[in-house]
């Protein structure tokens, strides 16, 4: 959002590496850009050092024995960053820490978070935590852990101020008449900025040309084979994806079920947007026919190596642009000529079935916003949706984290969950549904005789119950929330019950301690 946090890093570094120390900086995978390792090698040259996933395994050799053999100094790197063999660490920063992307979701299920602090304390050093929407749990911690610390920066670095938010209400465009994905608002604004050789940032939080597709007339719905989970239509190639497990057929001309013709393309993914906005664009008057680059980025097109600063490069060389983006473009991009980011539907994560839904929403809301008007050019920020009156999206349109934590915390406290408890999901799956049913309803009886003995009635286990992503590659899926007073040590409780229970072959359980997802 443009406060200066990463010179606070980066003087942070500097006072590790004079002390005769070393530093790890850990981003998460989408913010991973050259632009961010720039700004640490243009200050530590070349003892800075780079960790991440699109490596390939020789690239990835080559900087773990430069760290290895003492030479660098600094790491920077996405989660697996952390167990580079750096010596004498004097300091751990964690950017964007409210990131769901520092927990890993497959076996060790570790949170960076804890991982770093856990080193810390072993070699000494400090761990800094930054973030313009830090997470729910760390904001607790600061409050009541001594240990923890607040740092507050509430202005932007140059002084500017941060952009002003309109939340526009699409509910009252549809009745009004207007059936477009874009308000008219949105229009009008997009028109101006573009006319004036601005840029502009859309924000879409989800893949594909259309959600789903369904038959008007039986309601057959295509579905992934593996996953219960419908498959998403992507118009270049004319293809149903399963964006789960990557199942991919060519989309039927007719419904597969009854014959009908009458096939419909619910929802608007990012190649829908992309080829409404291209025609919108070249509608606009004032334009004079210009031809203004819209450029895409999610994980089609930015799949290949190199891809993702190919685009930004692109956004950049451009006199006026269109970023048009997933989530991924909602942090770190710096761009002084980015007057206007509009959020195209602010509704795709709050009605979820997850207690940090609104959480998510607010932080990408404020995340998103502090791309506009980074410099002397003043901002906007459009923020569409169905649910106007929705207190996460009120509090970030003023930037009001108070007024939503006013909101959420007594929620969270009456249904007990995170910051107020310690919470583990317990997985359960296999190919055999009943099987797998038969298992979780076995193992909840004992968790509940277990937590009891521990704990007493201060532990909840809720009943065995399907997760919402009921089948994933081909593997059905139940789960079982078990909840614990703060003070308890929830994982060591739970190792003693799974090291003594006998494994069953058809079946697989996994524990997910302080899960980041309960899809």
């Amino acid at each position: 959002t443009g406060s200066g946090k990463t010179e606070v890093y980066l003087r942070a570094i500097e006072s590790a590496l004079s002390e005769g120390r070393t530093a790890c900086v850990l981003v998460p995978e989408i913010s991973l850009t050259p632009q961010t390792v720039a700004r640490f090698r243009g200050r530590f040259g070349d003892a800075v050092a780079v960790m991440h996933s699109r490596m390939s395994d020789g690239e990835r050799y080559d900087q773990w024995d430069f760290v290895r053999s003492g030479a660098a100094r600094v790491v920077v790197g996405a989660r697996s960053a952390l167990f580079t063999p750096l010596r004498n660490l004097g300091l751990i920063v964690i950017d964007e820490e409210h990131e769901g992307s520092y927990k890993q979701d497959s076996a060790p299920r570790y949170h960076a978070r804890d991982v770093a602090i856990w080193m810390a304390r072993r070699s000494g050093a400090a761990v800094v935590l930054g973030s313009a929407t830090p997470s729910i749990e760390s904001l607790y911690l600061a409050a009541k852990d001594p240990l923890w610390h607040q740092v507050r920066l509430p202005e932007r670095a140059n002084g500017r101020p941060m952009p002003e938010i309109t939340i526009v209400d699409m509910a009252r465009e549809f009745s009004s008449g207007s059936r477009s994905m874009f308000s008219s608002q949105l229009e009008q604004a997009l028109e101006a900025e573009l006319a004036a050789g601005h840029k502009v940032v859309l924000l879409l939080n989800q893949r594909g040309f259309a959600k789903f597709v369904l038959c008007r007339e039986c309601g057959f719905v295509p579905t992934c084979p593996s996953c219960s989970t419908s498959l998403t239509y992507h118009e270049r190639g004319n293809m149903l994806v399963c964006h789960h497990c990557s199942y991919r057929i060519g989309a039927p001309p007719t419904c597969p079920e009854c014959g009908s013709p009458y096939l419909r393309k619910f929802g608007a993914g990012t190649q829908r947007v992309e080829d409404d906005l291209n025609a919108l664009i070249a509608s606009f008057a004032s334009l004079g026919g210009v031809r203004v680059p819209v450029i895409r980025m999610d994980a089609d097109t930015t799949g290949r190596k190199g891809a993702h600063q190919r685009l930004l490069d692109q956004f950049a060389a451009a006199d006026a642009a269109v970023l048009l983006g997933t989530q991924m473009i909602a942090k770190g991009l710096d761009f002084d000529d980015v007057t206007l980011v509009g959020v195209i539907n602010a509704d795709t994560q709050l009605h979820l079935p997850d207690y940090r839904a609104t959480e998510r929403t607010f932080d990408l809301i404020e995340q998103v916003a502090g791309r506009a008007g980074r410099a002397n050019l003043e901002g906007r920020v459009l923020v569409q949706t169905y649910e106007a009156s929705a207190p996460a999206i009120v509090a970030a349109a003023h930037y009001n984290r108070a007024h939503f934590l006013r909101d959420e915390l007594p929620k969270r406290k009456a249904l007990g969950y995170p910051p107020y408890v310690h919470l583990a999901n317990v997985l359960v799956w296999g190919e055999d549904e009943e099987l797998v049913r038969k298992h979780a309803e076995s193992l909840r009886e004992d968790l509940v005789r277990h937590a009891f003995d521990y704990g007493g009635d201060d532990w909840r286990v809720l009943s065995a119950a399907p997760c919402v992503i009921g089948k994933l590659r081909n593997a059905y899926r139940w789960h079982i929330l078990v909840k614990a007073p703060l003070e308890a040590d929830i994982a060591h409780v739970l190792v003693s019950l799974f090291r003594a229970r006998k494994p069953d072959r058809a079946v697989s359980v996994a524990v997910d301690v302080d899960p980041q997802s309960l899809l």
